[in-house]
């Protein structure tokens, strides 16, 4: 089993988001499971694979070769993997993975856990996703999430489909029990 871990290449204000990307990522190894990320040594992408390597685990990044100067590529991985295009990352990260977390991150770190989340509304795949929500770095995103339920633009079904939580431990264990629900509108009618 291999988590992908979406996240910044920036540090983020303060210890706290360093801390936990670290120790995230050090549990994550801790359990037996692999890590997948996106390849770069810095900021945040950088604390989780260190605590993995750290703690024994196997790392894959995945990294863009366009991205490969600015995001500095970690050299120590288990696997590095160059590839063309944003969307040839996003993929081979999906392919390896069984499961997301979304930590603190920015403008990608938000695309790629939207477009999983997506993925699992459509029914491309059940593979859950969570938002570890480190020092409240998610609340405003859950209450706009909520707010976009109560306008009737997301169904409450498809809101339910993301686990949340401040708890690193607790978080991972459910993430590894959790089957987001099947909206059987989108299969083909033989699938229903």
């Amino acid at each position: 089993m291999r988590i992908c871990v979406f996240c910044g290449s920036n540090t983020g204000k303060g210890e706290a988001y360093m801390k936990a990307g670290y120790e995230f990522g050090a549990l994550i190894a801790g359990k037996g499971f692999g890590v997948v990320y996106g390849g770069a040594r810095d900021g945040l992408m950088g604390a989780v694979a260190n605590g993995a390597l750290e703690a024994g685990g196997e790392v894959i990044g995945v990294l863009p070769r366009q991205l490969f100067d600015l995001e500095q590529a970690h050299e120590t991985l288990t696997d590095l993997r160059i590839v063309d295009s944003m969307h040839e990352r996003k993929q081979i990260m999906h392919d390896l993975s069984s499961s997301f977390v979304s930590l603190p991150g920015g403008i990608g770190t938000m695309e790629e856990m939207f477009e999983v989340w997506t993925w699992t509304q459509l029914g491309v795949h059940r593979k859950p996703l969570a938002l570890y929500n480190v020092n409240g770095f998610y609340d405003a995103l859950e209450t706009f999430l909520d707010h976009m339920v109560e306008e009737g633009f997301v169904k409450a079904v498809h809101r339910g489909m993301t686990l949340v939580g401040n708890d690193p431990v607790k978080l991972l264990d459910e993430l590894t029990t959790f089957e987001p629900p099947l909206v059987k509108k989108w299969l083909k009618p033989e699938e229903r």
